[in-house]
């Protein structure tokens, strides 16, 4: 049975390959549709894709433009020519013998990816390079046949390869997560996890701490969820220690990950570079591109993550607050700009955290409710509105909740702050009002205790006088100003 005394005496090592669909109208080497969701098999393919006999492939520039965006978010030099080359495997999924990809010279070098670790800790992850590639149909396997869809054959890649820096299960897991917000935000993909539009294959080795020489890797092929990279670099790791103890080889080998089971088992002994018989395919000229192309691109490339973290974190907003706002950005993307609203009053720092803390307290939490719907209605305008009434003491925080409910779900905006009056949500500052409802409470025999222990410099006592003052006035007196009357009176 392993101890934690056992893991302690090993330590853990992942590099992992991510597999990126991008996010092009049409396939890598075809006009093919190059969305194969909800498809019918064998129906988004064309003769290229098949691998007929005199089929030349034309590479679709939209695929090169967005590996140049996501050379950017790789923080990776984008090389001025590239090439493609043939991978030599022959599988049902692969009519014609061979995967389009770039071995010798990829289209994006060496980068680093900066991590953020749970608790705000960052580590940076080295990217070897990345390369574009076409991807292989799919087999479904039914006991003693499979079948072969097609429709993914030729979509366009990236195969991101990372160093081997991490060392923890999470660890793993929040790198997988960060590409998928970086590849995200660049426009790179569509990020449809569950149609795998990003599939991540794990790379682990366990070896004793101390020791000068990396232990025998195993690949997790084709996780598609970050709970799925964590658990089943949990798993591995474990499962390569207790081979290691009790004296076993660990074999090099690919592995699968079942996520019923939560377990891997081997799928079959790890090819090298020669298995594949790589070679240059002399068929698609090398890509050959310029500075200012390539500058011209990543310039339309939008702010990132590591660029979002640190403008948040300059707001005083803590590292939960900021991851929540920077997941909900990729979660409603399409649906509602969550960072465009604090984008939009960055030069304003006291409102664009208003605006953030707003979003993260109150709108990403209805978003989430099952029985909330989107409206055409303008949030950020609603969001805006709120903070002005805050502001100006119209509106206290309980009401300003109560409102921006109500008037989330509206088919129309109406006038925010005509229809809190007509519903009863504005708060009384009418100092006149609020002075007659003060002399009420502190006159009520319950008060004379508070009052005595406020005098006395019991700051607590204040409380329980504001309360009551709140309660006579139904909610509506301004909290702070019946605070400031209440210690007038009592002087």
């Amino acid at each position: 049975m392993l101890t934690d005394e056992i893991l302690e005496k090993y330590e853990m090592t992942v590099g992992i390959e991510c597999h990126v669909q991008l996010a092009t109208d049409t396939k890598l080497f075809s006009g093919a549709d190059n969305d194969e969701r909800d498809k019918s098999p064998n129906s988004v393919v064309s003769p290229i894709d098949y691998g007929l006999p005199g089929m030349l492939p034309v590479l679709n520039r939209g695929a090169v433009d967005l590996a140049i965006r996501a050379g950017k978010a790789l923080n990776g030099k984008i090389a001025p020519i590239s090439r493609f080359d043939r991978k030599h495997y022959f599988y049902p999924d692969l009519p014609k013998g061979y995967q389009t990809t770039q071995m010798y010279s990829p289209i994006i070098g060496a980068g680093v990816v900066h991590v953020a670790l749970e608790g705000g800790e960052l580590i940076d992850v080295r990217i070897n390079h990345a390369h574009l590639e076409e991807d292989a149909g799919k087999l479904t396997h039914y006991g003693t046949y499979s079948l072969v869809d097609l429709n993914r054959a030729g979509t366009p890649l990236i195969e991101i390869v990372s160093e081997p820096d991490i060392h923890s299960a999470l660890g793993a897991k929040a790198y997988a997560t960060e590409l998928y917000h970086l590849m995200t935000y660049a426009g790179v993909t569509r990020g449809d996890l569950y149609h795998g539009n990003m599939r991540f294959d794990v790379n682990v080795s366990a070896a004793l701490k101390g020791s000068d020489k990396l232990g025998t890797r195993a690949e997790v092929k084709n996780l598609n969820s970050f709970r799925s990279v964590e658990r089943a670099t949990e798993y591995e790791f474990r499962h390569q220690v207790e081979l290691l103890e009790r004296g076993e080889k660990i074999v090099q080998e690919t592995r699968g990950w079942d996520d019923a089971k939560q377990k891997t088992s081997s799928q079959r002994n790890k090819e090298d570079s020669q298995d594949y018989r790589y070679m240059p395919d002399a068929d698609i000229p090398p890509i050959i591109l310029s500075d200012e192309e390539i500058t011209k691109i990543q310039a339309d490339v939008p702010r990132l993550p590591g660029e979002w973290r640190k403008i948040l974190g300059d707001l005083g907003l803590e590292y939960s607050q900021i991851e929540t706002l920077i997941y909900a950005e990729n979660e409603y993307r399409g649906k509602v700009a969550i960072l465009d609203m604090v984008e939009s009053v960055i030069s304003d720092p006291a409102k664009a955290k208003f605006i953030a803390n707003w979003n993260v307290n109150v709108f990403i939490p209805l978003l989430r409710e099952d029985d909330f719907n989107l409206t055409n209605i303008d949030y950020f305008k609603l969001e805006l509105t709120i903070c002005e009434l805050i502001e100006q003491n119209k509106l206290s925080s309980t009401n300003a909740k109560i409102l921006f409910r109500e008037l989330a779900s509206a088919d129309s905006l109406p006038d925010v702050e005509n229809y809190a009056k007509e519903k009863g949500y504005l708060q009384v500052s009418d100092e006149d009002e609020i002075i007659k409802i003060v002399d009420e409470v502190l006159n009520n025999p319950s008060a004379v205790k508070a009052v005595e222990d406020l005098r006395e410099g019991n700051d607590k006592a204040i409380g329980f006088l504001v309360g009551q003052v709140m309660r006579k006035s139904g909610g509506k007196a301004n909290p702070v100003l019946a605070q400031k009357l209440i210690r007038e009176r009592i002087k």
